[in-house]
């Protein structure tokens, strides 16, 4: 039987670390794809702590063009059953729409690039083994505004995610191969970072609490439980969908 494997695109930290524990204790080898060597280390370090799994790394910038492109090749090659893909990089930095410059827009949108093509390569390894599973990280961000946090590029950048989910369901659904995104409201998160100091991102979120109707702030294991429900076997009849795990904001909020 060929060995199935998950992929998970910025699975060294947040949202994607917490994806890749329930996905190694289900005894599933675990590629963690980030940019930071010293990072890969740590999260294989700890996640092979967690149950049968085996972890695997790959230290690939989403922003070279030449280190994706080794990378797809590298996929191309993969004889294992990609049976997963979750595309959970982010980068996340409040700028008004006035002060963007070429270089915050390309932080965004190049990233989308990195997830186009590496995507294209694991959909290929997927219907020849006849099926699989994808979920993008996308973002509220991407359904409604937020005037504290301007942030446009990154707004695009997810909507961009969001119809991409939407496309790949109806042009791959033959191949049995879902599609799927989350969109989390605020989560207590290091792709803060860019402009918080880590220690001090839970304190500085603390004010967007009561913008979720639920009253708190989201975790990264509130939306790694959305992603492993969407990729297993029980969301078997759910593709091109975008699961708000947000504590309910899209719903309304104060």
């Amino acid at each position: 039987m060929t060995q199935q494997v998950a992929l998970i695109v910025g699975g060294s930290s947040g949202m994607g670390k917490e994806t890749a524990f329930r996905l190694v204790a289900k005894g599933l080898t675990t590629i963690i794809l980030a940019h930071d060597p010293q990072g890969l280390e740590e999260a294989k370090a700890e996640l092979e702590t967690q149950g049968p799994g085996r972890v695997e790394t790959a230290q690939v910038d989403l922003y070279d063009s030449q280190q994706v492109t080794d990378f797809i090749n590298q996929l191309e090659k993969e004889e294992r059953h990609l049976k997963y893909l979750v595309n959970a990089a982010g980068f996340f930095k409040p700028i008004s729409f006035l002060e963007h410059t070429e270089e915050d827009y390309d932080a965004q949108l190049d990233m989308n690039k990195a997830f186009f093509f590496i995507t294209q390569a694991v959909v290929k390894n997927m219907k020849k083994h006849h099926g699989g599973s994808i979920v993008n990280i996308g973002s509220m961000w991407a359904h409604q505004a937020v005037k504290a946090t301007p942030s446009s590029a990154y707004s695009m950048q997810k909507a961009g995610l969001h119809s991409l989910t939407k496309n790949l369901a109806v042009e791959l659904g033959e191949f049995n191969i879902r599609v799927n995104s989350v969109a989390p409201a605020v989560v207590v998160s290091p792709i803060y970072k860019a402009f918080i100091e880590e220690d001090k991102i839970e304190e500085s979120l603390s004010g967007f609490q009561s913008l979720h109707p639920l009253g708190r702030l989201g975790r990264p294991k509130d939306i790694a439980d959305g992603i492993d429900f969407l990729l297993s076997d029980k969301a078997d009849w759910i593709t091109g969908t975008i699961l708000n795990v947000d504590g309910g904001v899209m719903a309304g909020h104060s």
